[in-house]
C-alpha cells in the first residue's frame, strides 16, 4: 500500500500543475469521467455531499454546478497545497457558495457518524494506505440509504493492455516530467494503477466493508470505472 507521507509530499509538489497534467495526460477525457460521476450523483439528488480526495476541487465544483438542490458540498483532502489550489479557484470564480474545503484524512475522517447522503472519491482510493479502513470510514459518515461513488482507474480490456502499459510506463512519466518537473510522481501513478484491483475485486472489497447494491461501470475500454454502492 502507498506510504501516506510520500503521497502527501508528492501531491504537494505537483499541486500547481496538477490540473494541467490531468488534461494533457488524459487527452481531456478526465472531464467526461467526472461528468459521468456527477450525473450518477445527480440521479440520487442528495442534500449533503462529501467529496473525498477533492484535490483542486474539480469534482466539488462540478457537483455544485449540476446539483442545485444540494445544501452542502464538503471537499476534503489530506494535502494542504491541493486544498490551497481549490480555494484559489473558488475565490477566482467568485461563486460556489455551498462548497467548503477542509483538511482531513480519509482513514480518520474528522466528521460525525451518518452526516452525509453521498460520498464521492475520484482517483483517491488507490492512494490510501488502507483501503478497508477508508471504505469503513466512508460508510460510517454516510446516512442509512446513502450512496458511495468511487471513480478510479481500473484494469482495461486485454487487447488494450499493451498500448496502455506503453502510455503508463513511458509516455505519461515523460510528458508529466515536462509539465510538472516531477517525473517520479507519474512513475508512481503507473505503478499504483497496475497494482490496483480490477472491478470484480474492488466490488468484493466494497461489499466486505458492509455496502450493498454494488455496481461497477467501466469507461474508456475499462481504463476507468465508476463503482456505486448503498449503505
Amino acid at each position: 500500500m502507498p506510504d501516506p507521507k510520500a503521497v502527501n509530499s508528492m501531491f504537494g509538489r505537483i499541486a500547481k500543475r496538477y490540473d494541467l497534467a490531468n488534461r494533457v495526460l488524459s487527452g481531456g477525457i478526465d472531464i467526461y469521467w467526472r461528468f459521468r460521476l456527477v450525473q450518477a450523483v445527480r440521479r440520487q439528488a442528495p442534500a449533503d455531499i462529501l467529496d473525498l480526495a477533492t484535490g483542486s476541487g474539480d469534482v466539488a465544483f462540478a457537483l455544485h454546478r449540476h446539483l442545485p438542490q444540494a445544501k452542502r458540498i464538503v471537499g476534503m483532502d489530506f494535502c494542504a497545497p491541493m486544498l490551497d489550489e481549490a480555494r484559489a479557484k473558488q475565490a477566482a470564480a467568485g461563486t460556489y457558495p455551498r462548497a467548503e474545503f477542509a483538511l482531513g484524512d480519509a482513514l480518520d475522517l474528522p466528521l460525525a457518524d451518518a452526516s452525509f447522503d453521498a460520498v464521492t472519491i475520484s482517483f483517491g482510493v488507490r492512494n490510501t494506505a488502507d483501503r478497508a479502513r477508508c471504505l469503513a470510514e466512508m460508510r460510517r459518515v454516510l446516512r442509512p440509504g446513502g450512496r458511495l461513488y468511487i471513480l478510479e482507474f481500473s484494469q482495461p480490456w486485454a487487447w488494450v493492455q499493451p498500448f496502455y502499459q506503453l502510455h503508463l510506463r513511458y509516455v505519461a512519466p515523460w510528458a508529466a516530467g515536462l509539465l510538472t518537473g516531477d517525473r517520479g510522481a507519474y512513475v508512481y501513478l503507473g505503478d499504483s494503477i497496475n497494482s490496483f484491483p480490477a472491478r470484480p475485486a474492488l466490488s468484493a472489497e466494497i461489499r466486505a466493508a458492509g455496502f450493498s447494491q454494488v455496481e461497477a461501470r467501466a469507461m474508456t475500454m475499462g481504463v476507468v470505472a465508476l463503482h456505486i454502492a448503498r449503505r
